[in-house]
């Protein structure tokens, strides 16, 4: 068996601050289930929902609401 969590810690600490990155970057993209995302298709989705969402405010269908109005109306949400 592997070295116990704490002297992981401890060595994972020891590292210089851009191997210490490294390791978190690998360590996080361990736990994710599905393989990253290729960038130019996160670009490509992104552009076709501002379209959609640009639609939907030219044609009349979403109900914009004045930034003045959002932030007063979470101004009253968090007033305690």
């Amino acid at each position: 068996m592997g070295l116990p969590l704490e002297k992981l810690e401890s060595a994972a600490l020891d590292l210089p601050v851009t191997e210490r990155a490294r390791l978190a970057k690998l360590l996080i993209a361990s736990l994710d289930e599905e393989p990253a995302e290729d960038p130019a298709e996160v670009e490509r989705a992104w552009e076709q929902e501002i379209y959609r969402r640009l639609e939907e405010i030219r044609s009349g269908k979403a109900k914009l609401i004045p930034a003045e109005q959002v932030f007063e109306d979470l101004r009253q949400r968090h007033v305690k």
